[in-house]
């Protein structure tokens, strides 16, 4: 996670904020967090209206709407935000996690926020303080995931301790609440939201065989693991 930057509010310094994005990028980027909100629901990490997807664009955070099915929401739909918080796009009202997503923008350099009500991981975030190193994909996400103390949902207080679990992480684990990635495109934050779902359903696993404990990995495996992860994939 980059270092909180808190000159300006939005983690620029003055002179260095976006222009204002065009409304056909705007657009191309309504249709993908509405996609990945989709996704979340087909795949089981939220259930209703639960949960709730934002992506930055210039200085226009758009976010999914308060309490609103994701197979309703359309086109004309656009729900967008300032850094501040100021409404500055549609009409419906945002997401009342609005505190969180913009706790995250202020203070790193994401592009894109997941948070979910997933079930193994929530069910893990009652269980511990920090998820076992049950596999080494959590040096995908910064090391061993946080779990931040309990906060009443869309208070300052929640995204006052997310941040604190968040510290150089790129997940955390919300206490008795679910999940919240960020990443640098949707796909990305959707990917980690993934990828700790499934570890807290591995660890889970692993750890309801009576009489048997899981083998867990080394700070310093996983470190090493991270170190490979820099070079993965295509470069592309």
């Amino acid at each position: 996670m980059a270092d909180e930057r808190r000159d300006t509010g939005d983690g620029r310094g003055a002179g260095e904020r976006d222009a204002p994005p065009a409304r056909e990028a705007l657009e191309r980027a309504w249709d993908d967090l509405v996609t990945t909100a989709r996704r979340t629901a087909a795949e089981g990490l939220v259930v209703g209206t639960s949960g709730n997807v934002s992506v930055r664009v210039g200085d226009t955070v758009l976010v999914t709407p308060s309490g609103v099915p994701y197979d309703r929401l359309a086109p004309e739909d656009l729900c967008g935000v300032s850094l501040d918080g100021r409404q500055v796009l549609g009409s419906l009202v945002p997401t009342s996690e609005l505190p969180m997503h913009l706790a995250v923008y202020r203070a790193t350099d994401a592009r894109a926020v997941v948070h979910t009500h997933a079930v193994h991981a929530t069910a893990v975030s009652t269980l511990v303080t920090e998820l076992p190193l049950i596999h080494y994909m959590a040096a995908a996400l910064g090391g061993p995931v946080r779990v931040a103390p309990y906060a009443t949902y869309g208070t300052a207080k929640l995204a006052e301790n997310m941040l604190r679990a968040l510290r150089d992480r790129t997940a955390c684990l919300l206490q008795n609440h679910g999940t919240l990635t960020y990443g640098a495109t949707l796909p990305q934050a959707y990917d980690r939201t993934a990828q700790l779902e499934w570890m807290c359903r591995l660890w889970l696993t692993a750890s309801s065989l009576p009489g048997h404990t899981p083998t867990l990995l080394t700070r310093e495996q996983v470190t090493e693991v991270a170190e490979r992860l820099e070079g993965y994939g295509q470069g592309r």
